[in-house]
């Protein structure tokens, strides 16, 4: 994105494409929060999709970036999968929860939910190395009464500066029956995995006037361009009695102060696969054009509700 200004990301005018590519399967409500691997970074020269279901996280493998096939199941106790190449090895942070038992607990808030930022490497995107904690509970804004929660990691090199973003916190979102993410943070290290800080507040809150923004601050991916930064997320707000998510552009100087710029994606209130919310995306580059990959949910209702992912797709000006 380096090569990219702020000004053609604020001029992309993204089309969704009707129908997902990878609907819930195995027993799963939901696929959710893509991370993607274009053919130049793979060996096969293919498509890598790192996303989650309910009973951990996958990698399913395309040609075009359109037609997955499932690949294989990676991990357990683990959600919200971020990859990235990075000196030469695949890394791959996610949130690293408790047992199933345990999350099932959380839901009826019989057993607090704890989660932190784990990692594993790869140099080939098969063999992977056993898990270990990147980033852990330190700040007193990663705790509510639910428990303690990091998630939606996201990888940063800003210089030598490694920047991992994470979500932190729960909000509880009542037509849902399950929490969100309260705010966003970041941490940052001199290397990529250990020896991360955070940040002494969040950098995104709710804000209760706020339309996108008024329960709570879901995630956040961060981008550098040749001029800034550029930050995509999806705020969880209400309206009309509703809980419902957006996919937001936002800008920044320095990718710590973000200001609003327009909204990417809105959810369609038509009965589709996205008719609710629009939740956590990749930005990726496809030749001319930019893709914006997405999980959408169709209902708020625990039992009905079904997540997909799918994307969006905005043809880049000279």
């Amino acid at each position: 994105m380096q090569d990219l200004s702020l000004s053609q990301l604020k001029n992309a005018a993204f089309v969704v494409r009707p129908e997902p590519v990878l609907r819930p399967f195995g027993g799963s409500f939901v696929v959710a929060d893509p991370s993607l691997l274009l053919p130049n970074e793979t060996p096969d020269g293919r498509f890598h999709l790192f996303f989650h279901t309910t009973f951990g996280v996958w990698e399913a493998v395309s040609d075009d970036g359109i037609a997955f096939t499932r690949r294989k199941k990676l991990l357990s106790r683990a959600m919200r999968p971020n990859v990235n190449l990075i000196d030469g090895r695949y890394v791959l942070f996610f949130e690293r929860t408790r047992p199933l038992f345990f999350n099932a607990l959380n839901l009826v808030n019989a057993a607090k939910w704890k989660s932190e930022i784990y990692a594993t490497e790869s140099a080939d995107l098969v063999s992977w190395t056993a898990p270990k904690p990147v980033l852990s509970h330190t700040r007193d804004y990663e705790e509510s009464e639910r428990g303690v929660s990091l998630s939606n990691p996201f990888y940063l090199r800003d210089g030598n500066v490694s920047r991992l973003y994470y979500s932190c916190g729960l909000t509880f979102i009542k037509d849902c029956g399950f929490c969100e993410p309260t705010f966003v943070s970041f941490a940052e290290s001199d290397d990529t995995l250990s020896g991360y800080r955070a940040a002494p507040a969040p950098i995104l809150s709710p804000d209760e006037t706020d339309p996108y923004l008024n329960l709570c601050s879901g995630c956040l991916k961060v981008y550098k361009l040749s001029d800034g930064f550029i930050g995509v997320q999806n705020g969880i707000f209400e309206k009309d009695g509703k809980s419902a998510s957006a996919i937001l552009l936002l800008s920044s100087d320095d990718g710590l102060k973000f200001r609003f710029e327009k909204t990417l994606v809105e959810p369609k209130n038509d009965g589709s696969w996205m008719s609710q919310f629009v939740y956590a995306s990749h930005l990726v580059r496809v030749g001319d054009c930019l893709r914006l990959y997405f999980n959408a949910r169709n209902v708020s209702n625990p039992l009905l509700g079904r997540e997909c992912i799918g994307f969006a797709e905005a043809k880049l000006a000279p």
